[in-house]
């Protein structure tokens, strides 16, 4: 990436990064289509390719699975994994090395294009030279050297994330569906678990509440991706960046908020601005809102009014309104 996803660039007025037009021409075109489906995790995809088995589950539905030392494909779901290394997975993995995650993402990971939504994401960098080894925290005894802390994707498998927004529905649902490729015995186990056990088990709900932004970007990314965006339009080279940046370099977007005019054009309470100097995840949740705004133009995060009195009158005076 370039200089201008690391955080250092100036923001220099209420507009977005890139000046995105209003996500009006986009829901508009939206108003006619059914429903909308985006697959978030899909498994650790093994290397047979076989297709996941579009079952929708719900939480109370049950499903038969366990994985342990002593079955026979143990650790193969690791090998040639591939694992996207979602906001909350960078905050935990990085805290487990002791690092800042910059410094986790530069030793283990790589971008990506999620082409599902046009945007960069980071993903695990598995071993070997195409890619096909096992992961790099992989114990041919031991297991996962980082399993308190493993991605998201991981603790899910062998369940799948989606999420669904129906014509006329505001919001979105997310719903899980079962993973099953040949490689995995686990599937043979006799353990029988509801949706909802698994999960708590997994200890996937933390990771989901602070994921939760993201997540609604790369669906409406998504969308926008089907029908061209706003105008036709892609999302803006520039844009792309600051949403890699928030979402893997949270000290980067940091420095953003603080060393640049954000706080100035934004209007953010003086108790939210002391916890942003020190807590991660209510960091990221503000750039998950800013950036929806940005894209999208939903009320996620307001101005301050002067600035507002100031971005309407110069728009006036450009089109020669008075």
């Amino acid at each position: 990436m370039t200089d201008e996803t690391n955080g250092r660039d100036e923001f220099d007025g209420p507009a977005s990064p890139d000046h995105e037009p209003s996500a009006s021409v986009e829901q508009a075109a939206r108003r006619g289509e059914g429903e909308e489906r985006l697959d978030i995790f899909e498994g650790v995809r093994g290397q047979d390719g076989n297709p996941v088995l579009p079952v929708q589950l719900k939480q109370g539905d049950m499903f038969a699975f366990s994985c342990h030392k002593g079955i026979s494909c143990w650790n193969k779901c690791c090998h040639g994994a591939d694992v996207i290394v979602t906001p909350m997975d960078m905050l935990r993995l990085s805290r487990h090395f002791g690092i800042r995650p910059v410094e986790f993402l530069d030793r283990y990971c790589y971008q990506a294009q999620w082409e599902k939504a046009g945007l960069p994401v980071a993903k695990l960098r598995m071993t070997g030279d195409d890619g096909s080894g096992p992961c790099q925290f992989v114990d041919d005894e031991k297991g996962c050297t980082v399993y308190e802390n493993r991605p998201v994707t991981c603790r899910y498998y062998p369940l799948g994330l989606a999420a669904i927004k129906l014509k006329g529905q505001e919001g979105k649902d997310n719903f899980n569906f079962l993973v099953k490729e040949s490689h995995c015995k686990g599937h043979d186990e006799s353990k029988l678990q509801s949706v909802s056990q698994f999960q708590k088990e997994q200890g996937t709900d933390q990771y989901d509440q602070v994921n939760a932004g993201w997540i609604d970007i790369l669906m409406k990314a998504s969308s926008w991706a089907s029908i061209g965006g706003p105008q036709g339009r892609e999302i803006a080279p520039k844009t792309q960046g600051m949403f890699y940046m928030v979402s893997t370099d949270i000290d980067a977007f940091r420095r953003f908020v603080f060393e640049t005019r954000f706080l100035e054009i934004y209007d953010i309470e003086k108790e939210t601005i002391e916890v942003l100097k020190t807590n991660d995840a209510v960091l990221l949740t503000l750039g998950f809102d800013w950036l929806k705004n940005v894209i999208f133009g939903e009320p996620t995060i307001s101005m301050n009014e002067s600035v507002l009195k100031e971005a309407i009158a110069a728009r006036r005076e450009e089109f020669g309104a008075g």
